[in-house]
């Protein structure tokens, strides 16, 4: 998988101004005035908030998430499921998530209020008690909702054998999604309206772009890195060059928990709808990739990667 990214610094360069501002605007409202931890079982929204979130599911929610918030079209908002995605998540994420694309292609997205709201019967749909005070935008930095167990993040349980080489899974996968995290620098993906197929012959992959276009094209290509990353690991994997995958190597792993972890974090990132809040993760996202080329793909003469010097497992 080649990266190639372009123009980060003057993309950032841009926006700095913009970003300063808003900055100090934050610093003196938050000047004095840092959130407290909250503990969720000590109650964090109050009955009447979680009521009017009810009525906001039930009006703009149900449909898509079912009416006792269990999954339909959409994931489930309670429940094993729902806690297996948002463990330990800062409460700010949620609230984030349901205030910037929330209904899925609605001409709006709830308002922040409604989303606070909705995040109170979210919370009380969950077990967790009410209290007298409402959750408020200045709370959501001291709330984090509960880690749930996680599944190991190996590939050593799969049940299935290795089809592709290594190469060819980064080809299929890291590196078509990774480059759309990148073109974030370039494009924003608010803007990004693919134009119609117009009078040519159809093309499945020229209509499946204007599908999930813009931001929900950036979800997709995060969340595409953090969950086949594992699949590095799978064993009996073998390279293009037919050497098997160092998966037994700790620093194989390391790599691949990087670009995992890149994925998660292009995703939360993503969430906000903000370009300068992906832009802070592509850094993290091209480390993770290049860290793990310089030691197993670009080994050899002059770093050129020569497929014969790949994947050497040379202590």
């Amino acid at each position: 998988m080649r990266v190639i990214r372009r123009g980060r610094r003057a993309v950032r360069g841009a926006r700095a101004a913009v970003r300063r501002a808003g900055a100090l605007a934050g610093a003196l409202v938050l000047t004095g005035h840092a959130a407290q931890s909250q503990d969720l079982a000590e109650g964090v929204y109050s009955a009447e908030q979680a009521a009017r979130g009810r009525e906001v599911y039930q009006d703009q929610c149900a449909t898509c998430h079912g009416d006792a918030l269990e999954g339909s079209v959409g994931p489930p908002l309670a429940g094993d499921g729902f806690r297996s995605v948002w463990s330990a998540r800062p409460m700010a994420d949620l609230v984030d998530k349901i205030h910037n694309t929330m209904p899925l292609q609605a001409p709006a997205p709830l308002s922040r209020q409604e989303s606070l709201d909705l995040a109170a019967y979210i919370l009380e749909a969950g077990g967790f008690p009410a209290a007298q005070a409402e959750l408020t935008d200045a709370a959501l930095p001291g709330i984090a909702l509960p880690a749930a167990p996680t599944a190991s993040a190996a590939g050593g349980d799969l049940a299935v054998a290795p089809i592709a080489n290594l190469a060819q899974l980064m080809r299929a996968i890291a590196f078509p999604a990774s480059n759309i995290v990148f073109n974030v620098q370039i494009k924003d993906p608010a803007a990004d309206v693919p134009p119609p197929t117009g009078a040519r012959s159809f093309d499945f992959v020229e209509w499946g772009s204007t599908v999930y276009p813009g931001w929900e094209a950036i979800d997709l290509a995060a969340l595409a890195l953090a969950e086949s990353a594992p699949l590095f690991l799978a064993p009996g994997r073998r390279c293009e060059n037919g050497r098997p995958v160092p998966v037994d190597r700790a620093d194989w792993r390391q790599y691949t928990e990087a670009v995992v972890e890149a994925g998660r974090a292009a995703f939360r990132a993503s969430q906000s709808r903000s370009v300068d809040a992906v832009l802070e993760v592509v850094d993290q996202l091209n480390d993770a990739c290049a860290n793990c080329h310089r030691v197993y793909r670009d080994a050899g003469a002059e770093g050129r990667g020569v497929g014969t010097d790949r994947c050497r497992q040379d202590p």
